[in-house]
């Protein structure tokens, strides 16, 4: 296997496992600290902001031409 490939497929998995986790943390957080349906939404809001963001990173520097 080419090491690009197994690179490439290694980050997807390892980022998606990461994002995932960071998700069961987040409800953890929000259930031991009775968020509310409210606070709940919010911390989900910005940690999919974060993911966002990591998302257009990746689409922005694919547009650049890499």
């Amino acid at each position: 296997m080419d090491p690009e490939v197994f690179e490439y497929w290694m980050m997807t998995g390892l980022i998606t496992a990461l994002v995932a986790f960071m998700a069961f943390i987040v409800w953890d957080l929000a259930k031991k600290s009775k968020a509310g349906r409210y606070g709940t939404f919010v911390l989900f809001f910005a940690l999919g902001l974060g993911v966002l963001g990591f998302v257009i990173k990746g689409i922005v520097i694919s547009g650049m031409g890499n």
